[in-house]
Formats: C-alpha cells, structure tokens, sequence
C-alpha cells in the first residue's frame, strides 16, 4: 500500500511538472470564475496576482491570454483586464446552441441498452436530491454545482467527444450569465422539477418516440432557463 501510495504521488509530481505554470495560473483563476470568487466587469489585475500567487508577470501574462481566447477574459487597451460582461444577443445565442447539444445528448441516453440509462439513472436522482437540498438551505453555489453535474451526465453518456468538448467551452462562457439564472429560489423550484421530469422520462424510455421525448424535455429545460433568464 506504501509503494502504491508512492506511485501515486509520484504520479501527481509529474502532471505538476509537466504543466507550465501558467497552466497552472489559468486553472487557478478558471476555477475563481466559475466558483462565483470572480463576476462578471470584475478588473483582474495584473500585479495584484502577482503578488497574490507569488509568480513573475511572465504565467499571469498567459494565463490571461488562455482566458481571452477561451471568450471568459476580456482586454481593454489602456484599462486592463476584465472578466467578461456576456451581451444579451450572445447570451440567447449560447443557450440556442446549447439546446441544440442537450436535445442531443438526450435522444442518445434515451436510446441505450436499458442498463446503461438505469447506470445513468442512478446517477441523476441524486443530483435532483442535492438539489432539492440546496433549495431548502438557500444554498445557491451548492445548487449550480449539482445542476452542472446533472447536464455533464448526459454529455458523457451521449459519447461524443466533440460534443463533450464544446460543451464544456459553452458553460464556462454561459457561467458568466447563468448564476443570475438561478438567483431566486423560485426559479431553482422550476429548474429542478424540470430535471426530475426529464429522470422520469429517462427511466421509462422504451422507444424511437419517448428517446424523441426525452430529448424534447431537455432541450425545452434550456428555452426555460433563458425565459427565466430573460425575466431577471
């Protein structure tokens, strides 16, 4: 067990070797983003992180290049750095194309042996849990956590990885909005009773028709979160 402990941590020596640091320092703010830590117009400093990280301009300088292209940074010339402020049209327009992959990855699940939707199954209904749960505390991190687990699932059952990768591309983007989506506990409500319908869906799944079913209720789930959306 010690030599196999070892490994391990040799193991986790390597990926951290392996990894530019300032890999590492966009990881690092990454993770601030979609935690909530940063929000949207907030200025990203560049000698504040510096300091804060104990690391040259040299990884915060590319950190912050990796977070432009990835669309969750912003440069203003002679302001600096800020996280990015969604516009309405690229808002709608991200949960357009988010729809389209939902709708998607639900007629797939709905489609597999009945062994793998029950393993899927087993998985969903206590992530609906926690979330009922987030919803009696108040808890709304706790909640957006639980819901970005919910949808990956039917990503990753879908088995696309091109899918799976722009995927997860769009919701770090979409974050920038979403969290305002699930503002008030009524709208958590209406969220979650929307994914316990759609595990009810998935569970009975039998056919063409009720995968077509299935994959209408998740694609329905994302026109309602952007109506929600838009009401805020």
């Amino acid at each position: 067990m010690e030599w196999l402990n070892s490994v391990v941590r040799q193991e986790e020596f390597d990926e951290i070797k392996n990894t530019s640091l300032g890999k590492l320092v966009r990881d690092y703010l990454l993770n601030q983003i979609m935690s909530g830590a940063l929000s949207p117009g907030q200025a990203l400093r560049e000698p504040e992180l510096v300091e804060q990280m104990k690391v040259s301009r040299a990884p915060v300088r590319e950190a912050l290049r990796e977070l432009e292209s990835m669309g969750l940074v912003v440069s203003r010339k002679h302001s600096g750095v800020y996280i990015r402020e969604l516009s309405e049209d690229e808002v709608r327009d991200l949960y357009q194309f988010r729809a389209l992959m939902d709708n998607h990855a639900g007629r797939m699940v709905a489609l597999l042996p009945k062994e793998r939707r029950g393993e899927l199954v087993a998985k969903l209904e206590p992530c609906a849990a926690a979330m009922d749960q987030a919803i009696s505390e108040d808890n709304v991190q706790a909640y957006y956590n639980a819901n970005l687990q919910f949808h990956w699932l039917f990503i990753e059952y879908a088995g696309n990885r091109e899918i799976a990768k722009n995927y997860r591309e769009l919701i770090q983007k979409l974050h920038l909005a979403r969290v305002k989506n699930l503002s008030t506990k009524d709208h958590r409500k209406k969220s979650n009773a929307e994914h316990k319908q759609i595990v009810r869906a998935l569970r009975d799944a039998a056919s063409i028709a009720s995968a077509h079913h299935c994959a209408e209720l998740l694609s329905h789930h994302v026109v309602n979160a952007y109506a929600r959306l838009s009401e805020m």
